[in-house]
């Protein structure tokens, strides 16, 4: 009787106070904190909406379509000063994507040839790519981009004086100058043909990758691929007029005219962000290599695989699951980091944003207008790494 008296006093004394129940404390303190969230937001744009109606600033992205009336020196797209704010932000995005991607890929290249030989049996390599790999690692990219800021600019020749390695290349420290082909009627033919023959080889890869994988029997790759990429491009040039003009540059003035130019600022960015990006991932393969079994490699050794073929079709594809998330993060950072080509005058998002903020005062759209670039690319390459990810990782069952 006593026992049952004190159980139902205590769940009276229960029931009555509901902050003991944890679901309803939880809700309470979600709540409290989304009412101060929300109250701090209300306080932040109102103070804003009041200080730039006291400067008679508009606020939204009307501004995207009045004149900028300032050049971008390096432009992906035909741009001139008379395009308005919006064209202006494009070139940004594009030469922040067009230094970002180029990055990775050559990342990724010298990264993996790093990571490979840190891993080599030879001193002098060994000890090399050591000593690469710690020395970027550990100097600050904006350092490294002034370093090699400070070495186009001074240590390459003027325009006049320019090195000239083969025909229609010069190198000074106006830039890099290379001979391309004129757009014309036969370039698009031999574009075509190209194409045809990329779609051809990529149909064999993928054909003699399932030949491989349900009998065993594997075929030649590279030589295949090179031969259709090469046949379909002369197919396309003997189908068109047969005339390809090469449009070689010419020093005229105090610069070179015609070609493809290659801005020394684009340059500087590109090494520095390659050789500073290549030092991380030199080691994601590295620690990705040391994670498979060691009788993986006895394994491949028995069977008679060299070195080489066994990284390639034993050690790297069951590493794959090790480096490619760290390596996300590495591709991440890359393009992140181009905002640091502001710093040498390279025009990327960042830069172009700035300048058509100075000019017209819209400083919370530009900002947000860079934050929602960025974070839609980070987005992006982390969606597609995942899903590589797991693609890998489903083959590898």
């Amino acid at each position: 009787m006593i026992n049952n008296s004190l159980a139902g006093g205590h769940a009276g004394r229960s029931t009555g106070r509901f902050w003991h129940d944890p679901a309803v404390r939880s809700l309470l303190i979600q709540a409290s904190a989304f009412l101060i969230i929300a109250a701090t937001a209300y306080y932040l744009v109102s103070n804003l909406v009041i200080n730039l109606n006291a400067r008679n600033i508009p606020i939204g992205l009307n501004f995207l379509s009045e004149r900028a009336g300032f050049d971008i020196g390096d432009t992906a797209i035909a741009y001139t000063a008379n395009d308005t704010y919006g064209r202006a932000l494009i070139v940004g995005v594009l030469n922040t994507l067009k230094v970002s991607l180029i990055a990775i890929a050559l990342a990724t290249v010298i990264g993996v040839i790093v990571g490979i030989a840190r891993l080599s049996q030879n001193f002098l390599v060994k000890n090399i790519t050591r000593i690469y790999v710690e020395y970027m690692r550990n100097v600050p990219l904006l350092l490294q981009l002034f370093f090699w800021y400070a070495l186009l600019t001074k240590a390459l020749p003027g325009a006049r004086d320019a090195l000239n390695p083969a025909a229609g290349v010069f190198l000074s420290n106006r830039g890099l100058f290379l001979p391309t082909l004129e757009t014309n009627t036969d370039f698009y033919y031999l574009m075509a043909g190209l194409f045809v023959g990329l779609a051809a080889a990529v149909f064999w890869a993928v054909r003699t990758k399932g030949i491989q994988k349900n009998s065993g029997r594997q075929l030649p790759v590279l030589l295949p691929v090179l031969g259709l990429l090469g046949i379909g491009g002369l197919l396309g040039w003997l189908l068109g007029p047969q005339n390809i003009v090469v449009d070689m540059p010419a020093l005229k003035g105090f610069n070179f005219k015609g070609g493809i130019e290659i801005t020394t600022e684009f340059l500087c960015l590109l090494l520095g962000l390659v050789t500073y990006t290549s030092a991380f991932i030199a080691e994601n393969v590295r620690s990705g290599i040391l994670s498979v079994n060691k009788g993986q490699h006895e394994a491949a050794s028995s069977l008679g695989l060299s070195p080489a073929r066994s990284q390639r079709l034993i050690i790297l594809p069951q590493a794959l699951r090790v480096i490619i998330p760290p390596t996300t993060s590495q591709y991440m950072n890359v393009i992140k980091n181009s905002s640091l080509g502001v710093a040498i005058g390279y025009p990327d998002l960042v830069s172009v944003a700035g300048t058509s903020l100075n000019q017209t005062g819209q400083a919370v759209e530009c900002i947000s207008l860079i934050m929602l670039v960025y974070l839609f690319t980070s987005l992006s390459t982390s969606l597609f790494m995942n899903w590589y990810n797991a693609r890998v990782a489903l083959a590898e069952r």
